[in-house]
């Protein structure tokens, strides 16, 4: 089964929080918890604190073992922008973007697989031939 939990909104840019969800991508959740609580960076921090709310969902949907979870989705995506106006030397101005970011923490079963989608096979209904099938011009 698979236990969800979102930051919607945070304060910090994706792109500061996107390395630390590559380094727990896939671990379990003791060890990601481990990996978050030495690192003193305010993204790792926002992640640490999605990753024990999902701790905490499992928990509250009586998951048969915590300890086993793993992280099977980190995700990080942009949020909307807060933008100002800087104003700059001789009547010109500059832009400023104040990012947030949404963040998803999914912990499921060790046994749990997830399913990726594959390419469908040459030849089913639906799809463009192949090189071999397409025709060819009439000569002139």
């Amino acid at each position: 089964m698979q236990y969800r939990a979102k930051h919607r909104y945070a304060d910090t840019s994706a792109r500061k929080i996107r390395p630390f969800t590559a380094l727990i991508r896939g671990r379990n959740v003791d060890e990601a918890l481990e990996l978050l609580r030495f690192y003193h960076n305010r993204g790792a921090k926002l992640l640490e604190v999605v990753v024990r709310s999902a701790l905490g969902n499992a928990d509250d949907r009586e998951c048969p073992d915590l300890d086993a979870l793993v992280v099977t989705e980190a995700r990080v995506d942009g949020g909307p922008m807060f933008k100002r106006m800087q104003p700059r030397a001789r009547g010109t101005a500059f832009m400023i973007k104040r990012r947030l970011a949404h963040i998803v923490v999914t912990l499921s079963d060790p046994g749990d697989e997830v399913v990726e989608t594959t390419a469908a096979p040459t030849g089913v209904a639906g799809t463009a031939p192949a090189a071999s099938e397409t025709p060819t011009p009439p000569a002139q």
